[in-house]
């Protein structure tokens, strides 16, 4: 550094540290930052940090607690001079709360079978759905995973026919080996023009399942924008494990079939028309959400909305997705005026409705909406 007459020994070809804004940017060489301690980290995580942080996080009810009171032991709150000054004195004991055990909903498969839901969990290995879908043209892509594709196509297509689902005779898409070094970008372009190349024709349906290399890959995201804004392909990403069960395929399946418009199961009250304020009139249920980009990050927010599509069903739901102003919480395109007419995506939500209830209009709405 000229300026202040510092010869740089072990950073004079590492990269430099970018402080200051964005749009002016400042370039530091590490040899002359100092790294204070215990800072808060406020900008965006990676995928493999947001995945620790998630796995770090989750803990069972009873670890969580023994966790709490060993770290209450380990620091002594009470005996802190700061603290007793204060007037603050932290109980060891955790404040005892009455609760109730809710009893488990009770789910049907195909001709009414009753699913049972143990510790809240249940077994689909042995049931048809209610509503399977047919896959009449579907892929498997491999981004360079060690897997035998064929083989896993072949064991799910198998294990559909169990659950009801038809499935067609699919073509396996190998990534070229060149391009496993490649940004995430450049493979998933390289990818479809690969399935392109297979393509004799622009296909009126067509479903992919994208096997990825590893779990948080890259590739998910680009791969998602690709198919779904893109090209409007449905698609099923997955990360298999060395041995692959037969519970492992229904997993997939489950999420196959629901995005393909089938469905899976219903809830035994939705037969028997015994869900308070829902079942007795015609009633429409809206759920809406937004989310925001990470602090410090200028990107879109994205909102979504899903809404019931069949009363007195209330298991089968659309849903639309949309970008919006960054940090805007209010959803500005429910209701969206052009001309005379609307094509917000309320309106979306309702014409759906209509369509799949023999124009019957819903008496009731129900929203309930998510807060960040």
């Amino acid at each position: 550094m000229n300026r202040w007459s510092m010869k740089m020994e072990k950073s004079a070809n590492l990269p430099c540290l970018i402080a200051g804004k964005p749009e002016r940017p400042t370039y530091l060489p590490l040899e002359a930052c100092v790294l204070v301690p215990l800072q808060r980290y406020k900008k965006s995580l990676s995928t493999l940090q947001r995945s620790k942080l998630v796995e770090g996080s989750r803990q069972r009810p009873d670890q969580r607690m023994l966790s709490l009171s060993g770290v209450l032991r380990a620091n002594n709150y009470n005996s802190d001079p700061v603290l007793r000054e204060c007037g603050i004195v932290i109980d060891p004991e955790f404040t005892q709360v009455e609760g109730r055990v809710l009893q488990a909903p009770q789910l049907n498969s195909a001709d009414g079978r009753e699913l049972h839901t143990p510790n809240g969990r249940w077994n689909f290995n042995n049931d048809r759905f209610i509503q399977p879908i047919k896959v009449k043209m579907w892929g498997v892509v491999n981004f360079s995973a060690r897997c035998n594709v064929e083989d896993l196509a072949r064991r799910l297509i198998q294990s559909g026919a169990k659950k009801g689902i038809e499935m067609a005779e699919c073509g396996v898409i190998e990534e070229r080996h060149q391009m496993r070094r490649e940004p995430p970008t450049k493979r998933v372009e390289a990818m479809f023009q690969q399935i392109k190349a297979k393509l004799t024709r622009k296909p009126d349906f067509l479903f992919l399942l994208c096997v990825l290399p590893e779990k948080n890959s890259d590739i998910y995201g680009p791969w998602k924008r690709e198919c779904l804004v893109e090209h409007g392909i449905f698609t099923q990403c997955l990360v298999p494990p060395p041995n692959i069960k037969d519970q492992y395929l229904t997993n997939v399946l489950l999420k196959i079939n629901a995005k393909l418009g089938g469905l899976n199961s219903l809830l035994k009250k939705e037969t028997t028309r015994a869900i308070p304020h829902v079942s007795k009139v015609p009633t429409i249920i809206f759920g809406m959400d937004v989310s925001h980009g990470s602090p410090g990050r200028n990107v879109p927010s994205v909102a979504a909305v899903v809404s019931s599509l069949k009363w007195p069903i209330m298991s089968k739901y659309r849903a639309s997705v949309c970008t919006q102003s960054p940090r805007l919480e209010m959803i500005d395109t429910l209701f969206k005026p052009v001309g005379d007419d609307d094509h917000g995506l309320i309106k979306d939500s309702l014409v759906d409705f209509l369509r799949n209830n023999d124009g019957q209009r819903p008496e009731q709405i129900i929203i309930f909406q998510g807060w960040c």
